[in-house]
C-alpha cells in the first residue's frame, strides 16, 4: 500500500529522506536512501485499476460543505477532460506520471488505461460506527459506495479515532471481496481511508502545512485553500489514489517486499518540488495574495499541494515545479 510526497530530480547521493509514517498501509516513517537513484519500481504481474472508475465519497462525521468541496474538486481536477480547464501546473498533468506505468507493464495489459471521475457523495453525520474505528469499521463504510468500476473513499472527520491513525498511518488502501458479481464470479473493489489530521497528528499527517513532529523544524507553510486539516488530507488522498491505480491488490507495482511495499507516491515521500532535502518540501509556487504554497492548479481555481510521484522510465521521483 501507500504514502505520499514527492520532487523532480533524481534522488542524489547519500540523500537522506524524512519518511514518517510509511508503510503498507500509507503510513509515513523515517527511512534513509542511499543510492544514486531509488530502486527500480518493480511489476509483479498483476492488474492495474483500469476503465472508467468513478471515485466514490464517503464521509463520516462532520464535514463543512467547504471542506467537502476542497476534496470533491481535486478529485474532478484528475480528470484531463478539456472542458475542465485547468492552468499549468495542473492536477490533471500530474496524474499523467501514473499513465506511464500503464504504458510499461506487461504487454497483455498494455493497451488498458484509466479515466477516473467524481461519482456517488455519502454522508453520515450522525457517527453511525461512533467515534472510535477498527479497519473492520472502515471496510464496511467502504461497503455503502458502489462496489462495481469504483473506489471507494472513506474520509473521517478530526473528531474520529481510527486503529493506527496518528500511530503508524495517516491513511490506508486496500480491497476487499465485492458482494457484486461479475458474469457469476465474486470480484474485489479497492477502497481508501484518509483521516483528517487537524487536532490528533497534524504534524505527522498535514506537514508541510504544521510543524513536524520529528526531524528538522521548520514554519509551516500556508495551506492552499486554508484548511491545514483538509489540505493534509489532499496530500494524503492523492498518493493513495496513485497507489490504488497502480497497486489496487497488492501485486501491481511495488519496491521491496509486499508487506512494507513502497509504491508510486509513498517511494518520493516528503518532496513536493524542485530542491526539497530533510524538513523542506521544495521550491514551491507561492500565491501572491495569501502566501499559501501549492504547485498544482485545479477546477475552480483551486490550488493544491500533490506529492512526488515515482517516475518508472527515469527511476527517479518528479515534480510539476
Amino acid at each position: 500500500m501507500a504514502s505520499f510526497f514527492a520532487c523532480k530530480i533524481a534522488l542524489p547521493k547519500l540523500f537522506l529522506a524524512l519518511c514518517l509514517f510509511q508503510t503498507a498501509s500509507a503510513t509515513r516513517r523515517l527511512a534513509e536512501l542511499v543510492q544514486d537513484q531509488s530502486p527500480p519500481m518493480l511489476y509483479h504481474n498483476g492488474p492495474l485499476l483500469s476503465g472508467k472508475i468513478s471515485v466514490n465519497l464517503i464521509w463520516y462525521g462532520s464535514f463543512k460543505p467547504s471542506q467537502r468541496t476542497i476534496i470533491s474538486d481535486f478529485v474532478t481536477s484528475l480528470s484531463s477532460n478539456p472542458s475542465l480547464a485547468q492552468a499549468p501546473p495542473s492536477v490533471s498533468q500530474w496524474w499523467k506520471t501514473v499513465d506511464k506505468y500503464y504504458q510499461l507493464s506487461s504487454s497483455k495489459t498494455r493497451k488498458a488505461s484509466l479515466t477516473l471521475s467524481l461519482g456517488r457523495q455519502v454522508l453520515d453525520e450522525s457517527y453511525s460506527l461512533g467515534k472510535s474505528l477498527t479497519s473492520k469499521h472502515l471496510v464496511e463504510l467502504a461497503s455503502r459506495g458502489k462496489q462495481l468500476n469504483a473506489v471507494n473513499v472513506v474520509l473521517t472527520s478530526s473528531d474520529v479515532a481510527v486503529e493506527g491513525f496518528c500511530m503508524s498511518r495517516c491513511g490506508s488502501h486496500d480491497s476487499v471481496v465485492s458482494s457484486v458479481k461479475v458474469k457469476g464470479r465474486s470480484s474485489r473493489f479497492a477502497y481508501i481511508w484518509v483521516g483528517n489530521s487537524e487536532t490528533q497528528c497534524p504534524g505527522q499527517c498535514a506537514w508541510p502545512f504544521h510543524q513536524p513532529l520529528y526531524g528538522p523544524q521548520s514554519p509551516p507553510l500556508v495551506a492552499p485553500n486554508g484548511d491545514v486539516g483538509v489540505d493534509g488530507m489532499v496530500i494524503n488522498l492523492a498518493g493513495l489514489l496513485a497507489g490504488t491505480a497502480t497497486n489496487p491488490f497488492s501485486n501491481g507495482y511495488y519496491q521491496d517486499e509486499a508487506g512494507a511495499a513502497l509504491e508510486a507516491a509513498s517511494a518520493c515521500t516528503g518532496i513536493y518540488a524542485n530542491g526539497a532535502y530533510a524538513g523542506y518540501a521544495g521550491n514551491l509556487l507561492v500565491d501572491p495574495a495569501t502566501g499559501a504554497s501549492y504547485n498544482a492548479h485545479g477546477v475552480h481555481g483551486r490550488k493544491y499541494l500533490v506529492p512526488a510521484l515515482y517516475d518508472p522510465s527515469t527511476s527517479s521521483c518528479s515534480t510539476l515545479v
